[in-house]
C-alpha cells in the first residue's frame, strides 16, 4: 500500500458545488434516512478518490444496490474513519475547534450518531459546515441542536 495526501481544495469544491443540489452518479437518501453521509462520504471521495470495498465493513458506492453501509449511515460512517488502517481514507478523532476545512463532524443525539457534517470553513474558531437533508453551505455548527459533536480529521489514504 502507498500512502496518498487528502486534496482538502477538492472536497471542499466538491461541497460548494453540490450542497444544494444532488449528483445524479449517486442515489439520493432524502426521504429514506437522509442524504447528509452520502453526501459527506461523496466530498471525501473527491478528496482522496480511493474506497475500501471490504464487504460489510468497507466504505464504497458502486451503485444504489452495491455500497457499503458506512457510505450513507452516520453511525456506520464515523465507526469505519476511526478505525480504518487499511485502504480508504484515514482519520483520527479530534475536537471539532481543532478541524480543517474538509474535515468531517459527526453529531449525536446522546444515544447514536444522527448526522455528518462537511467542514467548509470557520467563523472564528466556531466550525462553518455543508450538508445534505437539511441543505446547507457555510452554515455555523452552533446553529445544530445537539448532545455531542465528534470531530474527524482526515490525515490522508492508503491506495493500492
Amino acid at each position: 500500500m502507498r500512502f496518498i495526501q487528502y486534496n482538502r481544495e477538492k472536497a471542499h469544491s466538491y461541497a460548494k458545488e453540490w450542497a444544494f443540489k444532488r449528483n445524479s452518479k449517486y442515489l439520493n437518501f432524502d426521504g429514506m434516512g437522509g442524504d447528509c453521509t452520502s453526501f459527506a462520504s461523496q466530498c471525501l471521495y473527491a478528496g482522496t478518490g480511493v474506497m475500501n470495498y471490504t464487504k460489510d465493513t468497507g466504505w464504497y458506492y458502486n451503485s444504489p444496490n452495491d455500497r457499503a453501509a458506512a457510505w450513507s449511515g452516520a453511525e456506520y460512517f464515523i465507526k469505519f474513519m476511526l478505525s480504518n488502517k487499511e485502504v480508504g481514507p484515514l482519520a483520527a478523532a479530534l475536537s471539532v475547534n481543532r478541524l480543517d476545512i474538509g474535515d468531517f463532524i459527526s453529531l449525536s443525539n446522546g444515544t447514536v450518531y444522527y448526522h455528518t457534517l462537511v467542514v467548509t470553513g470557520f467563523s472564528g474558531s466556531i466550525p462553518l459546515v455543508a450538508a445534505h437533508t437539511d441543505d446547507s453551505y457555510m452554515r455555523r455548527l452552533d446553529t445544530y441542536h445537539y448532545d455531542s459533536a465528534q470531530g474527524i480529521h482526515i490525515i490522508g489514504a492508503n491506495s493500492w
